[in-house]
């Protein structure tokens, strides 16, 4: 399913995987941050399985990320993958004051919009 719209992931028709990553950004080295994002992502993309991704965050500092994947096996790899644990526990010690992180399959998705 394609949006035409770039924030929007384009996936498949359902089933699929889904890990929603819910955080509070610490305050601090926002620029490292930002680097280790973009290169979870770009690295992300590289994974057998991976379908997609979008993300927001708001000024207060609360974002929400979620990944699609096409199996719970390729979540796993991702979840064991070197570089990305290592993030994982920086996020953990010094970029978040709290985060979820929820994983569900996805079983029916629709969607739609107003052309301008």
């Amino acid at each position: 399913m394609n949006t035409g719209d770039a924030a929007f992931a384009a996936l498949p028709a359902p089933p699929y995987w889904a890990v929603a990553f819910s955080s509070r950004r610490a305050d601090g080295d926002a620029a490292a941050y930002d680097e280790a994002a973009t290169r979870m992502v770009e690295l992300a993309r590289k994974q057998p399985g991976f379908l997609g991704v979008e993300s927001a965050r708001g000024a207060d500092g609360f974002g929400i990320t979620v990944s699609y994947w096409t199996s719970e096996a390729a979540i796993a790899a991702w979840r064991a993958h070197a570089e990305h644990a290592a993030v994982r526990a920086t996020g953990r010690t010094v970029w978040y004051t709290h985060f979820e992180l929820r994983v569900a399959r996805v079983e029916r998705a629709y969607g739609g919009g107003q052309a301008h």
